[in-house]
């Protein structure tokens, strides 16, 4: 079956929402700024969008699946590229050391935000909730590869620790909004280590 094609108007209005979001001032995006930014009548956006919630939900989830993809792509590479446990574990050392950078801490809150949003909006939470399990399945797969490969231990739930590596990186948000800062060098330390010992048993 032919993947169905998103209408003109229904697309602009999303990218619209996604540059506005990425703006100065993305809690207070409005309705006249997506209208006016995007020359398309309130009518027609009511037209492809039950209420404008709906349009903000999904240009944030536009966001967050561009985050996914990216993650997921960046674990691919590694996985690819490996030839030894070696390699696996320098290649989840990097994307720990990207991940945990202060440069990434608005898409962090972002993040962390959306899923507060999801859990007051149920039409939200189906959407969100799908990328997010997309993601989850997505780095299972890679580390039961790993686990087929003999680079990571084999007794330890490959599910589990899919949601394990998303949830340290989700929990740096703690950090972000604190007035006293833990050193991150240390943080990062210590993921590494919780991941040496119970990812790599170890060694």
């Amino acid at each position: 079956m032919a993947r169905k094609t998103m209408h003109p108007t229904r697309e602009k209005l999303i990218m619209t929402m996604v540059r506005l979001l990425d703006g100065p001032d993305p809690e207070h995006v409005t309705v006249e700024e997506v209208l006016n930014e995007s020359a398309i009548s309130r009518g027609s956006l009511y037209h492809h969008f039950a209420d404008f919630e709906e349009l903000h939900e999904t240009g944030l989830a536009y966001r967050i699946t561009q985050w996914v993809n990216e993650s997921v792509a960046a674990m691919s590479s590694i996985l690819d590229s490996a030839q030894s446990r070696e390699d696996i574990r320098k290649g989840i050392f990097a994307i720990t050391a990207q991940s945990q950078d202060a440069s990434r801490r608005l898409n962090r809150l972002e993040r962390a935000r959306a899923f507060g949003l999801a859990g007051f909006s149920p039409r939200f939470q189906a959407v969100l909730g799908a990328e997010q399990a997309r993601m989850t399945n997505a780095l299972q797969g890679h580390i039961e590869e790993a686990q087929r490969r003999g680079w990571i231990r084999a007794d330890i739930d490959s599910m589990a620790t899919a949601v394990f590596i998303q949830a340290y990186t989700l929990g740096r948000v703690v950090d972000d909004i604190s007035t006293e800062k833990v050193d991150p060098e240390k943080w990062n330390d210590l993921i590494n280590r919780v991941i040496v010992s119970h990812i790599f048993d170890g060694d």
